[in-house]
């Protein structure tokens, strides 16, 4: 029996890249699930697996950097003025995730190419939850929780190979 059973997650795969060898939709669910277990009972999500053109796209527009990156997080808004239903109380928002950079990074660090993807999709949830590590306080407090959720999973401590989120 999975521990992760507790959490109810309705997850929007969607897959606009034809890199090869990529998690399978039950992974990312797996992966997405154990980011919220013990912090949301329900949630609703999209996950958006893109080549290195569209990371770049959305890395420029959103955050002023013309690269393609590993993970981009957008937590879900309420807009302005629009009052807050039962039916959109359990979005989170969206991620997006390059299959190029995680493969690429998984070769230059050494890592299993499944952990990293699986290190990606935590590390992306804990941000649409409202972590994140712009001071050491909180970079200590992520990471922490990062390599917990990750030997949950079966997977060695995403820091061993320390990899550098600090502009994600």
């Amino acid at each position: 029996m999975s521990v992760f059973v507790d959490v109810s997650l309705d997850l929007d795969l969607q897959v606009a890249t034809d890199c090869p060898d990529l998690p399978l939709p039950p992974q990312f669910e797996r992966w997405a699930k154990a980011a919220l277990v013990g912090r949301r009972e329900r949630a609703a999500m999209t996950i958006r697996v893109v080549d290195p053109d569209e990371a770049a796209a959305l890395n420029l527009q959103y955050r002023g950097r013309d690269y393609a990156t590993n993970v981009l997080s957008f937590p879900f808004e309420l807009p302005p003025g629009v009052a807050s239903e039962a039916s959109i109380a359990d979005l989170i928002g969206d991620l997006v995730i390059c299959a190029d950079v995680v493969r690429r990074e998984a070769l230059e660090q050494g890592k299993e190419p499944l952990a990293h993807w699986a290190h990606m999709v935590v590390h992306g949830v804990l941000h649409l939850l409202d972590y994140d590590h712009i001071t050491d306080e909180q970079a200590d407090e992520m990471e922490t929780l990062e390599t917990d959720i990750m030997r949950g999973l079966g997977f060695a401590p995403p820091y061993e190979n320390q990899v550098d989120l600090e502009d994600h």
